[in-house]
């Protein structure tokens, strides 16, 4: 399929959603397949334990990197050359991984994996565009999905190939997925070419200035920051509840993170409630259900019921996608020419902010264990629907 789709949308298929959706996954488990094997790839590549967090580190640092300097060329450039490009990067990036043999090439190709995997924010938008607006919160919203669901299932996946083939070959068998999803994207997805007319220094200064143009932006991006902030929190949190307080192994850890991935399943409901301008009720499920999601969990823990616990698990995920979807469906409605900038600033604040709850997740088990972590995951909800009470005035008012 070689069709051209310019500012005007064309009728998306199920199919070519679908494709996307798998694109966003396959693309974004990069950032994580790393971060669950450190103590298996450190020694091997000769990193010590104290400087091996740099696996993670780096490999992030690529991609808010790459959200500032790659996904506002949506704007700029025609989008699947865009998302291809960044195929190719993180494919390259994958392979030099499994191929480095020192710490040196081996940060190297992880910063080059992260910048790479910002593709998936190009190809957000992309759907957006792609969608008839009555039909705009549902596409973006079953395209996030898989994007969460790469997350979610990119550790367990992780351990299973690593367990089984090999760390080396668990890059090896990414690169080769993306090949075949690079080459279904070429064969199948419209091309966009957008209005262009800028240069890119000024793309890029122009990015950042969507937050101080755009209310909706600046609050959207907060909201979304808190939620994510509260999401790092509990995965960083909820595996050493699990070890400790449930005595469960890799393998049950494993199976948590595959049912609380369950959560995705929700972003298709936010974008018909999207799509229908309930954005404004949508937003407040999704924030007292974060809320009342690490509350529920701490009794859930404490009453040593591990099923109540996974069930948490799904509530949280399910409510970060629900502001999520929501918030995507009102941002891109902004302005139709600055998709690709508005999605790079909203992204970006909520990439940089949501990585502290990765630390505060950490800091408050090592403080006072899951019910620090999970009461102040609470608070970290608390804030957000509280903001929005006093403070949101519209903003998330679908038009």
């Amino acid at each position: 399929m070689t069709s051209t789709a310019a500012e005007s949308p064309v009728d998306i298929s199920p199919v070519m959603i679908l494709l996307m959706a798998v694109a966003c996954g396959v693309i974004v488990a990069n950032l994580y397949y790393a971060q669950t094997l450190i103590d298996v790839i450190g020694p091997e590549i000769g990193l010590s334990p104290s400087v091996a967090g740099l696996i993670t580190t780096l490999t992030q640092l690529g991609y808010g990197a790459g959200l500032f300097l790659i996904v506002p060329l949506a704007d700029l450039f025609e989008n699947r050359r865009i998302v291809l490009t960044s195929i190719a990067a993180t494919m390259f990036g994958c392979i030099a991984i499994a191929l480095s043999n020192g710490p040196t090439s081996f940060l190297v190709a992880s910063v080059l994996t992260g910048v790479g995997a910002t593709g998936a924010q190009v190809l957000v938008p992309l759907a957006s565009h792609l969608a008839a607006s009555e039909k705009q919160g549902r596409v973006v919203g079953t395209v996030m999905s898989g994007l969460l669901f790469g997350i979610m299932l990119s550790r367990p996946i992780a351990n299973f190939l690593a367990g089984s083939v090999g760390w080396r070959a668990t890059f090896i068998v990414s690169a080769v997925v993306m090949a075949m999803v690079g080459v279904a994207l070429l064969a199948a997805c419209p091309q966009r070419k957008p209005k262009g007319g800028m240069r890119y220094r000024d793309v890029l200064a122009s990015t950042f200035d969507q937050l101080v143009k755009h209310r909706v932006v600046r609050m959207r991006a907060f909201y979304q920051a808190a939620m994510f902030a509260a999401f790092n929190l509990f995965w960083t949190a909820a595996p050493l509840a699990l070890i400790h307080e449930f005595h469960l192994g890799h393998a049950g850890i494993g199976a948590f993170a595959l049912a609380g991935a369950g959560g995705a399943l929700v972003a298709p409901i936010a974008g018909w409630m999207a799509d229908r301008r309930l954005t404004r009720p949508a937003s407040l499920i999704g924030m007292i259900g974060l809320t009342a999601g690490f509350l529920l969990a701490d009794w859930t823990v404490a009453a040593g019921s591990l099923i109540g616990f996974t069930i948490m698990a799904v509530l949280i995920d399910g409510a970060v996608q629900m502001s999520q979807i929501t918030g995507q469906k009102l941002i891109f409605s902004l302005d139709p020419h600055a998709r690709g900038r508005i999605n790079a600033a909203y992204v970006t604040v909520m990439f940089l902010v949501g990585a502290l709850g990765s630390v505060i997740g950490s800091v408050t088990y090592e403080a006072g264990g899951w019910t620090a972590s999970a009461l102040a995951g609470a608070a970290i909800g608390g804030v957000a629907t509280l903001a929005f009470l006093l403070f949101d005035r519209g903003a998330s008012i679908a038009r």
